[in-house]
Order: structure tokens, then sequence, then C-alpha cells
């Protein structure tokens, strides 16, 4: 159990905190230091990341109320709504007005927009179904291995999919993804549209975050052929690498997208 400081020696703070001897898993962009010097929120923050990957709580499931986790844990409340604080605004725990802290669903209505950016002109937002071309595996290439930190020439899955919007090919997917991570992922040529969801329930990966790099690009004579227009027709290439809890890659998708019909939308509220 967790004790304020001065209340309680190092052994019993890693008693609590089993495999870890000394090091917390560090949030995003905090390095791991040594347990004597973790403020408790810190190890109270580790401990609940702890329980979100080995889905102690699990998708959907409300957490334990401040006063509970603050009683099971020795430390005060304050401490446990800092470090509760910090996993909201990281998106690995969503707070519902008048009822409680939820770990989120990546099958939500908001989350199934939250990785996906495109809307027609007119602001209609829609997720287009998604047809899939081909699914072949191979040994990764340095680009792969490094996107999705793999050793070299670690089996791959590669996946092309055709979204469409308005029964109009808009979008071209070349999916990555490591055979370890989602072994068999396309085999029998059947995926549904929102893979996020799919990883979440056959897989237990849950995506958490996803980097995104935008660039122009003009259509190939295969991509356009794939897509419907014509070659050298200018598109928006999306890079995204997507991320579970404490940054492991996921899945590795670039995407065509011809826009013209469609915008690509930054809501940040």
């Amino acid at each position: 159990m967790f004790r304020h400081a001065g209340e309680t020696d190092h052994a019993s703070r890693l008693a609590f905190l089993p495999g870890l001897e000394g090091a917390l898993m560090a949030p995003r962009g905090r390095a791991p230091r040594r347990i004597g010097q973790v403020p408790l929120y810190e190890m109270v923050d580790g401990e609940l990341r702890q329980r979100l990957l080995q889905k102690v709580y699990p998708p959907g499931a409300m957490i334990p109320s401040e006063m509970k986790l603050a009683a099971e844990l020795g430390v005060s409340q304050g401490t446990v709504r800092r470090a509760l604080n910090g996993l909201v605004d990281e998106g690995l725990l969503t707070r519902r007005q008048g009822l409680g802290t939820f770990v989120p669903e990546i099958e939500d209505r908001r989350s199934l927009f939250l990785f996906f950016n495109m809307i027609g002109h007119d602001g209609q937002h829609e997720l287009p179904p998604a047809r899939l071309e081909s699914c072949e595996i191979g040994a990764a290439t340095q680009a792969e291995a490094d996107r999705l930190a793999l050793p070299p020439q670690s089996p791959v899955r590669r996946l092309l999919r055709v979204r469409l919007l308005r029964d109009r090919p808009t979008i071209l997917e070349r999916i990555v993804v490591a055979e370890a991570v989602l072994p068999g992922l396309g085999e029998g040529g059947a995926l549904p549209d929102h893979l996020f969801r799919h990883y979440e329930r056959s897989y237990g990966r849950t995506v958490t975050s996803a980097e995104e790099r935008l660039r122009a690009a003009a259509a190939s004579f295969g991509d356009a052929e794939l897509l419907e227009i014509a070659p050298g027709t200018p598109l928006l290439e999306i890079d995204r690498l997507a991320f579970e809890a404490e940054r492991t890659p996921v899945e590795w998708r670039r995407s065509l997208c011809n826009t013209s019909a469609h915008d690509y939308l930054v809501d940040r509220r």
C-alpha cells in the first residue's frame, strides 16, 4: 500500500508494484526515476496504468471512486485526483458528468470518429465502408520495422483497402501491422469497417492515441485505377501511427484521400 511521504519505506512501496523493481512505466513525456524520487501521485498513476494494461478495468468499466482508491492505496484523495486527471488528459480515462470516471470504449460514437477526420463539403460526418483489396504477409522492410518498433525482418501483414464515401471510392488505405501483435488479421478476406474496434474486441489491443502527418501527393496509375480518377490527380496523404497505452505502436496506416468532395477536419474542442 502507498503511504504519504515519510509513512513507509521504499520496500513496501515496491511490494505494491510487482515486477517494476523501482521503475514505473513512464507517462508520456516523463522519464522513469528511482523510487525514492517518485512523488506519490506518479506511483498511483503507474499503478492505474498497470491495471488498464492488464484489463483489471476493461473498456467500458467504471473506475472506483477517488475515496475508494485513496483508501485502497493509502494516499489522500487529492493524490488520487491528480493521477486520474493526468490519465483523463491523455485520453486513457474519460469522465461522465454525474456518473464517474470510465475506461473509454472504442465503439462509442465519439471514438468512431476520433481517428477519422474526413467530412463532406456539406459538413456531414460519416464512417465510410471499406473494401479489402488484398492482404499479404512478409518480412518487414526497414521503414516498417522502424515505424512499428520491430526487429528487422519481423513478419508483418500488409492490407490494402478502399473506402467508399457516398458510393464513390475516396480513400485508399495501406495498413501494416506486426503479425505477432495482430496475428491472422485479414485472413478469410473479411474485415469490419472500423478496425480499431476489431483490434480491441478480437485481440485485446486498445488504440488510445495516434500521430498523423499530412502531405500532398499525386495519384499513381495503380492508385488512380482503384480510386477511379485520372493519374496525377492531387491527393491528400495521411501517414498515421496508432498506439496503445505507453505509446506502443499497433498499426501504421498510409491513406490517400481524394478531397474533391471532402475536407479534412480538425476540431480542437
